[in-house]
């Protein structure tokens, strides 16, 4: 007994010293994670962090015909807030796919000290008209306040050039963050919340893909009036007067061409005769139109061979004419029953 009693004990210092191990390894496990964590979430927020950049003091709203939700504002007069003033228009549809975000911002924080201004610089005469532009703002369920900047001047005075465009403004008066465009909704929410002293929050998984089709789309914006002309098929000419077209045997991806009696504007076409047709090769998995027809009518719509809802176009605005998320070519036809029918542009997404 007394020899095995010095074996026992050794084997007992053992297990001790093992299950000491154990623990410290599992501690200095803990430890290790532990810094990890905080060393990717210090390097995630350091990422999220936004470099602010001072470009002077933002010019006031110049020359508005109509404020819409609310009185003339200034930016003199709201220093000591957040301010976004968002450039729009009701028929782009980057500005419509943009909204929502700007909605949810000015919901979600305009009651921490921050405003919203959402100038809107039209880009076709039908935008100018008030009542078109108090509609829009109902629909797109638009509360803060609206700036109608028909003749560019406060526009010009941003020496803005784009279609989104938000400008953010500390509480000092100044610039300090420019997005254009679609997308990063994210980084911008990030500005807002920074500038208003509130924590980082964590970024919303919508808002980070939001725009991943966009990348898909092989077609650019296309303009039917004179003034920004390129995509018509070029076995066609534009005419201001009345013209018969007939469809070309074959069209060219990223381009559009007419058949029937069309009249070409400054930033339309009109069709002339009941039963005209556009033709259009494109690349995206989904086509909008901005139009109008003098009397409200269903163009039929045709899509590679296949028949796709009729569309019922009346007031000037974004229709959309073919929604999948089929990123290929595609050729659509559009039959119009009704004269006096009117395309301004062609829009992707």
């Amino acid at each position: 007994m007394k020899k095995i009693l010095p074996y026992v004990l050794i084997l007992i210092v053992l297990f001790i010293g093992a299950g000491v191990y154990l623990d410290l390894k599992k501690t200095s496990m803990k430890t290790v994670e532990a810094m990890q964590s905080n060393s990717e979430k210090m390097e995630k927020e350091s990422m999220m962090k936004t470099e602010f950049k001072n470009y002077g003091q933002a010019p006031d709203f110049t020359n508005i015909e109509r404020w819409i939700n609310s009185e003339k504002l200034s930016i003199p007069e709201l220093k000591g807030k957040v301010v976004l003033v968002d450039f729009w228009t009701y028929s782009c549809i980057n500005c419509i796919r943009t909204l929502p975000y700007v909605n949810k911002w000015y919901d979600t924080y305009k009651d921490k000290g921050f405003v919203v201004v959402g100038v809107h610089t039209p880009e076709f005469g039908f935008e100018k008209e008030y009542n078109n532009v108090v509609d829009a703002v109902k629909r797109f369920n638009i509360n803060y306040p609206v700036a109608q900047d028909n003749q560019y001047s406060t526009w010009n005075a941003y020496n803005n050039q784009y279609w989104p465009a938000e400008y953010l403004i500390d509480k000092e008066g100044n610039i300090v963050y420019v997005h254009f465009g679609e997308g990063e909704y994210d980084k911008t929410e990030e500005a807002i919340r920074e500038l208003l002293g509130l924590g980082l929050t964590q970024a919303d998984d919508k808002m980070m893909s939001e725009g991943a089709g966009l990348k898909k789309v092989g077609s650019p914006e296309m303009y039917f009036g004179t003034n920004r002309l390129e995509f018509l098929s070029s076995q066609q000419k534009p005419s201001v007067s009345s013209e018969y077209f007939k469809f070309p045997e074959t069209l060219q991806l990223n381009t559009f061409a007419l058949d029937g009696i069309w009249r070409f504007t400054k930033e339309s076409v009109v069709s002339e005769q009941p039963n005209s047709k556009i033709r259009l090769k494109f690349h995206s998995g989904k086509l909008h139109m901005v139009a109008q027809s003098k009397d409200s009518q269903k163009i039929h719509i045709s899509v590679d061979g296949k028949e796709y809802p009729d569309v019922l176009v009346g007031n000037s605005e974004l229709y959309t004419l073919f929604d999948s998320e089929d990123y290929t070519d595609h050729i659509i036809e559009i039959l119009i029953p009704q004269k006096e029918f009117e395309a301004f542009t062609f829009t992707f997404g």
